[in-house]
């Protein structure tokens, strides 16, 4: 099921607006219901303002009503394994719960699964789903 998560981070990679950077990233979200929302990095002449994959797929989120999030995929097309960065690990674990499981990629699939709580095991407690 993980690998179908993959899929959409990597086709959301695929429209990255990166002319800076040079460094297309994708991120997709499972609810606990089966919808997936996904999203690319997209930068701005006031580089490097912008946003990240993963804050482009949590809006999608937000704007279609939420849920529990069950599984998070990254994605970037020059870096395997990447992970969200420090604003995006607490944008994440704001709506998520420390055992959600988050995928790292490469571009082949999923190649190491770790949780919200071990990438920021220190989370600002937020009160969406404590």
């Amino acid at each position: 099921m993980s690998h179908d998560l993959f899929l959409a981070a990597r086709a959301a990679m695929a429209r990255a607006y990166v002319p800076y950077s040079k460094f297309p990233v994708g991120a997709a979200i499972r609810t606990s219901d089966g919808r997936v929302y996904s999203g690319c990095n997209i930068e701005n002449a006031s580089f490097p303002e912008g946003w990240c994959a993963e804050t482009t797929a949590l809006g999608h989120y937000v704007m279609e009503g939420g849920g529990e999030i069950a599984e998070i995929a990254v994605v970037a097309e020059r870096m395997d394994r990447i992970t969200p960065c420090g604003g995006c690990r607490q944008r994440l674990a704001e709506f998520s719960r420390p055992d959600t499981k988050l995928y790292l990629c490469d571009q082949a699939g999923v190649v190491e699964t770790v949780t919200i709580g071990d990438i920021l095991p220190f989370a600002f407690e937020g009160c969406v789903l404590k």
